[in-house]
């Protein structure tokens, strides 16, 4: 029996050499799915970049994705439940404290980039936005400090529980209140002064909290 050759038609489906079709494989649902979500949660990121919180719309977000306004209502209700979850994904992925085993390396990484996130990049002006938002609605704000701080504070905590764990740091370190001291300061100059947020000024915070604790480090590089 001859082997038949494939096309592809116009719409998309398979044609063999005898002119019937051959159905065509798209993937599984779930695949196309997360693939949708993924693309909405990249362009409400980048429209907020760009236009500005009261410029992003949820028909703006549909356009700049490539997907129906009916798919993002099937996952979120408002432009704003969108903007929070991609930006709790960016901090999933952008905000995992380093582990080398130097606790001043370690702290040093972390903070610079806990700052840039804050302060530099397009997730940084969604959080701003998110803070603006929470301002004026206690429910949202309600669920933004739960979806967000405490997830937050625990990978803020991870480089000095890490170190206590390995005997680095003493049992008895009051990690809120040092956590506090470490990042608070950033967030203070992100939604406060606007001031900038350079590596001088992270490694200072660092540095501080080692000679609070009797430790010394080289020179950040």
């Amino acid at each position: 029996m001859a082997s038949r050759t494939q096309g592809t038609r116009a719409d998309g489906s398979k044609a063999d050499d005898t002119g019937g079709s051959v159905r065509q494989h798209h993937g599984n649902r779930h695949g196309r799915s997360e693939q949708a979500r993924l693309a909405v949660l990249e362009a409400a990121d980048d429209l907020l970049a760009e236009k500005g919180f009261a410029g992003v719309t949820m028909e703006g977000i549909a356009a700049r994705a490539g997907v129906a306004k009916q798919t993002i209502y099937r996952w979120w209700s408002t432009k704003t439940d969108v903007l929070m979850d991609a930006f709790l994904q960016d901090a999933i992925e952008d905000l995992t404290p380093p582990d080398s085993g130097d606790l001043a390396h370690d702290l040093r990484d972390y903070l610079r980039q806990l700052a840039h996130f804050l302060g530099r990049s397009d997730s940084g002006a969604v959080f701003r936005a998110l803070i603006a938002q929470a301002q004026h609605d206690p429910a949202f704000a309600r669920d933004f400090r739960s979806r967000w701080l405490d997830a937050q504070r625990g990978r803020d905590r991870l480089p000095l529980e890490r170190a206590i764990r390995d005997g680095r740091l003493t049992a008895d370190l009051d990690i809120a209140s040092e956590t506090d001291q470490l990042v608070g300061p950033l967030y203070y100059r992100v939604l406060v002064t606007a001031e900038p947020i350079d590596d001088a000024f992270t490694d200072g915070l660092v540095d501080a909290f080692l000679r609070r604790h009797g430790s010394t480090a080289p020179p950040a590089l």
